[in-house]
């Protein structure tokens, strides 16, 4: 089943205290359409990007199957570029530099092949440019799931309260969460979220997983334990790219499957984790990310007698 992928495609430059990259391939589109390319038999990708986007970048997309024919390239114009410098506990990050440039005023362009999307994935973008993807499609998706930021709670909080009343699921973290609802507890942050229209509520928390929401309904599962954490940046794209393709895959979008794909999710982002940029997720193995579920499945797997 067909996903379609609009996000951010774009250039990084990250520091943390094992390393620094001045530029690297990043970007919500980048790294959710790797990580769902492992899972969804097709994943379109459209975004825009400058003249100095690398073209090996996107033939690096292109030989994981990602279509990148809705890609825009400008060529008089630079490609975003986003610097951040990471600290010791890797959950606390500055921003150091943010240049629009491109997606200043990127307007999405729906080529005629993605119309027929069963799936629809939209990255961390301006709300108004979120609804835009939406409007232009002449079918709506089976499943439509949304990534959103503190920035756009803060600077576009009506466009956005409208966004969330057009789609089915909303991923964010637990700071977004609580910014979004103004409850501190999460689990009331769950409850007036999912009043503002989305069915179903994933809050990321990090090291500390991750928590799926559905009416009444709870699922929790852990991040797992790893020894090197080399570089955070994409880890919650990742989750999502992994979670919104196992469930294109499996074609299934019940509760009890989307506990399943959190799972998958977790593992995708585990891997993000262990190196800088987007190099962990290039070219992994099935047999690799198997195994890595089978550590999740471990981890929290046991038996108990109740006396």
């Amino acid at each position: 089943m067909s996903l379609l992928v609009v996000g951010s495609v774009a250039l990084d430059g990250i520091e943390t205290p094992f390393g620094k990259v001045d530029k690297t391939i990043g970007g919500s589109g980048t790294y959710i359409s790797f990580s769902s390319s492992y899972f969804a038999p097709k994943v379109n990708l459209v975004a825009i990007v400058g003249y100095d986007f690398p073209k090996e970048a996107l033939a690096m997309l292109n030989q994981h199957g990602i279509d990148t024919s809705g890609v825009q390239i400008k060529e008089d114009r630079k490609s975003f570029f986003w610097k951040g410098k990471y600290y010791h506990d890797m959950n606390s990050r500055d921003t150091l530099v943010t240049e629009l440039n491109v997606l200043a005023d990127f307007d999405p362009i729906i080529p005629e092949k993605y119309q027929d999307c069963e799936y629809l994935m939209l990255g961390n973008l301006a709300p108004k440019t979120q609804q835009t993807v939406i409007n232009r499609l002449r079918k709506r998706p089976k499943l439509i799931m949304m990534d959103t930021m503190n920035f756009w709670i803060s600077t576009a909080l009506e466009d956005l309260l409208q966004t969330l009343q057009m789609v089915d699921i909303l991923s964010i973290n637990d700071e977004e969460a609580r910014q979004l609802s103004a409850e501190y507890s999460l689990l009331k942050a769950a409850k007036k979220i999912l009043t503002m229209g989305p069915k179903y509520l994933i809050i990321k928390k990090g090291e500390h997983g991750a928590l799926l929401f559905h009416k009444d309904q709870i699922f929790f599962t852990p991040a797992l334990p790893l020894e090197d954490v080399f570089d955070p940046t994409g880890a919650g794209d990742t989750f999502a790219g992994g979670f919104i393709g196992y469930l294109a895959q499996t074609e299934d979008i019940s509760f009890e499957n989307m506990k399943r794909a959190v799972v998958y999710a977790s593992a995708m982002a585990s891997f993000c984790v262990g190196k800088f940029g987007t190099e962990g997720l290039i070219g992994l193995s099935q047999e690799a990310i198997l195994n890595r579920v089978r550590e999740f499945v471990d981890l929290v797997q046991f038996e108990i007698v109740m006396a």
